[in-house]
């Protein structure tokens, strides 16, 4: 949802609710980073109110949240690329973006988001590209096939980008026993010790 600006933590709550709980029901549990919005007590009385318990992630393992992070990270790119030269009308294209997400293979599932949560895929693009009578329908139609194939190829890019940085960076996963001692590292955990 396109927003003038960083929304309160009421605010969040309300778009939250509207825009996604409707649609879905009511999450169990929210996970969300330490935004001020996240950490306030409005956040938390509204949804105590609605029995949704809140986990915070930790503050230095961004992991916790890591999907998030990588989906936002995909957004924003898309979104810098396609309003380099829409400055004026990018956010009229955010569902052909959100589509487009919604319709890309990930590759733990092996399932489109649309696949997991309506259990089938819908048509990628269902416009047959025959012209219509009308030039206002006509000229949406072009412009959101436009925006779809763009944005269906940056995800390409990001996701082949994404798995070849992570495959760099791969080693092979120690195999622990049970009973095995390991080192723990408490440098950024936080205990009431001297």
């Amino acid at each position: 949802m396109p927003l003038p600006g960083p929304p309160t933590a009421l605010e969040t709550a309300e778009y939250l609710f509207n825009h996604v709980s409707r649609y879905y029901g009511l999450p169990e549990d929210i996970v969300s980073d330490r935004g001020p919005q996240f950490t306030s007590r409005v956040w938390r009385a509204f949804f105590k109110c609605l029995g949704v318990t809140i986990s915070l992630s930790s503050g230095y393992h961004p992991q916790t949240n890591g999907q998030t992070e990588r989906k936002i990270q995909e957004i924003g790119r898309f979104l810098r690329t396609f309003c380099h030269s829409h400055q004026e009308s990018w956010s009229q294209f955010l569902g052909w973006d959100e589509y487009a997400q919604n319709s890309l293979r990930q590759s733990t599932t092996g399932l489109t988001p649309f696949q997991c949560v309506l259990g089938y895929q819908p048509p990628l693009f269902p416009w047959d590209g025959e012209p219509s009578d009308v030039p206002a329908v006509d000229y949406w139609f072009r412009e959101s096939e436009r925006v779809w194939g763009k944005a269906h190829r940056q995800l390409q890019r990001a996701l082949r980008r994404r798995r070849t940085t992570a495959d760099l960076r791969r080693s092979q996963a120690p195999a622990y026993q049970p009973g095995q001692k390991v080192w723990l590292s408490t440098r950024d955990i936080k205990l009431r010790l001297p």
